[in-house]
């Protein structure tokens, strides 16, 4: 152990990767007697294998019985310091890998980051984005926005809407949405499409997206801050290849791994300049359009898929919202539509019939009558009626 906690002194370390482990020895100071018990024979010569040992050793190793009450923090903290560290070393790669090496990691990194339930995920907004804000469902526009709740039925929304950034504490921002998403609309409205967005498309939905929290005085006089966070996810669902879907947790994360100074979660401006503007010195990200069918679907959203280079164990994937509801569903004896229909969501008559018929156990003749049950749905009927009565009828 001794060996383990002084290796990387021998190792080529970034600056970036020597303030990880000086922090990190910081913690481990408190720690010594207890890390000593546990027997070690992987000793990693790279900085990310030293932290991912200890990550290890902090979770699963340790004798969790001889520690004193008091350095049970200090645990904790010491393996939030090395899961950063792990998360700086990556993102190390991520600065100086050309599009081949960049691809390979991606997909070595799929299966702990659900990178096919991710795709899944900008697959349909790439699908409902040609709608706007104010034409969508709430469903669709809570999906768009990062927002998953349990009417995101899991046999229709078969990945977690909050990958990349959650906004589901971002009160004041979904409030807004919901009473004016033609605002947002009007905000978006500046980022074009395709091809490389300037930094004046740039500052004016900065401008637009800000008007729409500075005129909200419901709670205060001179209006809402604007959060940054719930503004990336709008642009990186827009612009999947050329902005970083942000949470509030991310930021230090991100800023130490692209060697950037850290901004706080209002500076539209840093984040523009510093995180973006270095994203485009990348080589990866300068690659033209490949030929490859799969390299292609990953370049269109090459931007955002710099989350890969986090730090993910192998439990990280399973706490996908769409696996959680997937699996409380199926372990219910009450069915998702009845579920839905007792959710705060009001759902359209066509979610509501489309909800019922992907249920297990519908048969063929029923899913064929799909026009015919919506009528019945629009006159007023319940979707459980209707059901019900061909089943007995054509049963």
């Amino acid at each position: 152990m001794r060996k383990l906690l002084s290796s990387p002194v021998k190792m080529a370390l970034s600056e970036a990767e020597s303030a990880s482990y000086q922090n990190a020895l910081k913690h481990v100071t408190e720690l010594t007697l207890n890390l000593m018990a546990v027997k070690v024979e992987n000793r990693p010569e790279d900085y990310l294998g030293w932290c991912t040992e200890l990550i290890d050793i902090c979770r699963n190793r340790i004798n969790m019985s001889l520690l004193e009450e008091q350095q049970l923090p200090i645990l904790k903290k010491l393996e939030q310091v090395l899961v950063l560290g792990a998360s700086v070393s990556q993102f190390k790669m991520a600065r100086i890998a050309p599009w081949p090496i960049f691809t390979a990691f991606v997909e070595q990194q799929a299966t702990l980051h659900a990178l096919e339930e991710r795709l899944a995920l900008l697959d349909y907004i790439q699908l409902i984005k040609s709608k706007s804000l104010a034409e969508m469902t709430e469903l669709e526009r809570l999906a768009f926005a990062g927002k998953h709740t349990n009417q995101h039925c899991h046999t229709q929304y078969n990945f977690d809407v909050e990958w990349f950034a959650s906004t589901k504490g971002a009160k004041v921002f979904h409030i807004l949405l919901a009473q004016q998403p033609e605002s947002f609309d009007t905000a978006l409205s500046h980022i074009p499409d395709s091809g490389d967005v300037t930094p004046k498309q740039y500052q004016q939905f900065v401008q637009s997206y800000k008007k729409i929290f500075n005129d909200y005085t419901v709670d205060k006089e001179a209006g809402e801050k604007a959060p940054l966070a719930a503004a990336t996810r709008l642009l990186a669902m827009k612009r999947p290849d050329q902005f970083i879907a942000l949470t509030n947790a991310k930021i230090e994360v991100l800023c130490q791994g692209l060697s950037i100074a850290k901004f706080n979660s209002f500076d539209f401006e840093s984040y523009w300049q510093d995180m973006i503007g270095t994203l485009r010195t990348f080589a990866w990200w300068h690659q033209g359009a490949p030929e490859d069918e799969r390299e292609l679907k990953l370049w269109k959203v090459r931007a955002i898929l710099v989350d890969l280079f986090m730090f993910a164990d192998e439990d990280f994937a399973f706490t996908s919202n769409y696996l959680r509801i997937r699996d409380k569903k199926l372990n219910s004896v009450e069915s998702s539509y009845k579920s839905g229909r007792r959710g705060r969501i009001k759902l359209t008559p066509e979610e509501v019939v489309d909800q019922a018929l992907a249920e297990e156990g519908v048969p063929e003749y029923i899913q064929t009558k799909r026009d015919t049950i919506l009528k019945q749905v629009k006159d007023g009927k319940s979707v459980e009626h209707v059901i019900g009565l061909m089943r007995a009828i054509f049963g």
